[in-house]
């Protein structure tokens, strides 16, 4: 299906971006994952990735603006293009408003909408000179519904949707579409560290009565960055089991 095709992944290293990462290489696509945090587990990331079809790491800050715009640079000289780009990479910091600093929520806005607005800025030349590209941002469902407690990720999540929409508008002449997926409740890394009766209560609020698995964001992913996706643009597609209907 992307034979010839570069994705770049943000926040590729671990749960949910992994896994987009790794569903994108098991259909033909050669991928840039960036990331934050562990060196080790980027590179055992790119190893398991590897399995599928080329892959290399790149560590950046997606918050920082020439640091992203060197890293683009980075990944173009590498692969020498990029067909599809994941804005994946968030964080959360989830305090009440009372007890939240203004550090905690800067840090939220900062990675999960900035991140997504850098990566699109610093590749948006390269899509409209190649009259093509695919953008899929990872967005939330309580980006959508709010959620106390999460404030931050919230607003950044809303603004992802904006944002989404407006380069959709943007970019759509040349042949470029935008599109978010907004997760519900997924099993990652994060949620495991919730209690038992938390995870309980989440699941018996989903009409489906499951929580969603990273191949279940991913496969969402897999269609938005498709050919059969060519006519969609600006829209967000719920993957919440009917979370949030």
């Amino acid at each position: 299906m992307f034979k010839d095709k570069v994705a770049l992944v943000t926040g590729g290293s671990r749960g949910i971006g992994f896994e987009i990462a790794r569903t994108l290489a098991s259909h033909g696509a050669q991928i840039a994952i960036i990331y934050a945090g562990s060196d080790e587990a980027a590179e055992n990331a790119c190893k398991l990735i590897s399995l599928e079809g080329r892959c290399k790491a790149y560590k950046c800050d997606v918050s920082d603006f020439e640091n992203s715009g060197k890293t683009v640079e980075a990944v173009i000289s590498d692969f020498g293009r990029v067909d599809i780009l994941v804005n994946n990479a968030g964080i959360t910091r989830d305090k009440l408003i009372m007890q939240m600093s203004e550090q905690d929520f800067d840090d939220c806005i900062n990675v999960n909408l900035k991140g997504a607005f850098n990566f699109i800025k610093h590749l948006s030349r390269r899509f409209l000179k190649q009259r093509s590209g695919r953008i899929i941002n990872i967005s939330s469902v309580v980006g959508l519904m709010g959620n106390a407690g999460q404030i931050n990720y919230a607003s950044s999540k809303a603004g992802i949707i904006g944002l989404t929409k407006s380069a959709a508008k943007e970019l759509a002449p040349r042949g470029i579409t935008c599109n978010a997926v907004a997760p519900g409740y997924i099993e990652t890394y994060m949620t495991a560290a919730l209690s038992e009766e938390i995870r309980a209560g989440f699941v018996e609020a989903i009409p489906l009565k499951r929580a969603g698995s990273p191949a279940d964001v991913a496969a969402a992913v897999l269609f938005l960055a498709s050919d059969a996706a060519g006519y969609i643009t600006g829209q967000v597609l719920k993957v919440d089991g009917g979370m949030y209907i």
